[in-house]
């Protein structure tokens, strides 16, 4: 965190190259000007850790891996200066809760530094906890799964402790979200009661902080419109969140960590189908195949006969910008049904991942056009976005020069910054 102060009073007037973003009023805040609108997410400032192996279940100091991008006073002034005003910062609880009272207080500091540096550019922050699944020990099964699980209790702890820091920041500009993509089924009782008691404990530390409310089954759509929004009322302010990366034939072609055996060769699947062509695409994917020397033939056939049964279902159903408003008009019915403002429900991420070195993944342009295709829906049924994400194979700036994606910028409706 090197750069960063540990302002407690953060400034009231951006540089004169920053439009200012005003802070609303506790009262404007619950009746609905919400100051979140067009955000980044903010992986990996609080993520990419260094835990020691089993069966110890601490972490190395610092926690997280020190190659890793972090943002610069500079690069935030420029995202406000393209015309985001948020970012969501997602923040692994894993070293902060295998840290003793010292190191934890420092790991605190840290947030509350990063916090006070994006509301110095002028942009607004919601905090996501965000447990990283592929930890062997501090991992959401043993956090969140249930209020029964090993480490719940201990969870619940931090996300009270998050709220009551947040809570000494800007009145409206700050909030909390206490867990990503919960991984239990869409309507799923056992999640309604994790949030709940995350909400109690939230609400415990601060009365007034803007709380992040989701559905199950990874925060989809479907987990959204399962959600009955009634008993969240005791919680209020809060905000509502989604998450849409469909089709994932397109948004996860070639992603090393999905678990289905299609997505690892899968590559040059076009946006929309119209543009290409199952031939094609298909092409692509034995080429990418034959590269392949880790995994074996009998494996390769079988993915590939999976793969293109999948195909064939994408390019005969020719999804485009329809597909996309089919999927978020089910949440605009949701918001309307239950009498929530749609600038109440955050697309909290989406985005695609971009073209790599050595094959055509997402083509640069039609990855242009789908995160275009999402944005505009998004904003056509009122909700609010975050796009996934500020760094990375999915980012929007360059982790080494820092320089933004000219397409990118465009696709997200945005101005290149100076």
């Amino acid at each position: 965190m090197t750069g960063w102060s540990r302002r407690r009073i953060l400034k009231a007037a951006l540089a004169a190259t920053v439009a200012p973003l005003a802070a609303p009023s506790q009262a404007a805040t619950v009746t609905g000007a919400w100051p979140f609108r067009r955000g980044v997410n903010a992986w990996p400032w609080f993520a990419l850790t260094r835990e020691f192996p089993a069966p110890r279940t601490d972490y190395d100091w610092p926690p997280f891996q020190s190659q890793r991008p972090v943002p610069t006073p500079d690069d935030l002034g420029r995202l406000r200066q393209t015309g985001l005003d948020f970012i969501r910062l997602p923040v692994d609880p894993g070293p902060f809760l295998a840290a003793d009272a010292a190191t934890r207080a420092k790991l605190l500091d840290m947030v509350d530094a990063a916090v006070a540096a994006s509301l110095d550019a002028g942009l607004g922050t919601i905090v996501n906890v965000q447990a990283n699944g592929a930890t062997h020990y501090w991992n959401p099964n043993r956090m969140v799964s249930s209020t029964a699980a090993p480490e719940f209790a201990a969870y619940r702890a931090l996300v009270g402790e998050f709220a009551g820091r947040l809570e000494r920041f800007t009145p409206g500009m700050v909030a909390l979200e206490p867990v990503n993509e919960p991984p239990q089924s869409c309507d799923s009782n056992v999640w309604s009661q994790v949030q709940a008691s995350l909400l109690t404990a939230a609400r415990a530390s601060s009365a007034a902080l803007p709380l992040v409310v989701t559905g199950g089954c990874g925060s989809m759509v479907s987990g959204l419109v399962a959600l009955d929004p009634a008993p969240l009322a005791a919680f209020e302010p809060i905000l509502f969140t989604f998450h849409f990366y469909e089709p994932y034939l397109f948004s996860h072609q070639g992603a090393p960590w999905m678990r289905e055996p299609v997505y690892r060769a899968l590559n040059n699947v076009p946006w929309p189908a119209s543009a290409g062509s199952l031939e094609q695409t298909l092409a692509s994917v034995r080429a990418r195949m034959a590269g392949d020397t880790e995994t074996s033939e009998a494996d390769k056939r079988a993915a590939y006969a999976e793969t293109e049964r999948v195909l064939k279902v994408y390019f005969d159903a020719q999804p485009d910008r329809w597909f996309i408003d089919k999927y978020l008009s089910q949440a605009r019915a949701w918001a309307d049904r239950n009498g929530i403002a749609p600038n109440r429900i955050i697309m909290g991420e989406f985005g695609a991942l971009r073209t790599d070195a050595r094959y055509t993944a997402a083509p640069i342009a039609d990855r242009a056009r789908y995160i275009s295709d999402v944005r505009q829906s998004a904003e056509a049924a009122g909700f609010p976005w975050a796009f996934w994400d500020l760094f990375d194979g999915m980012g929007m700036m360059d982790d080494t020069t820092r320089a933004l994606d000219p397409a990118m910028v465009e696709a997200l409706g945005l101005r290149m910054a100076e």
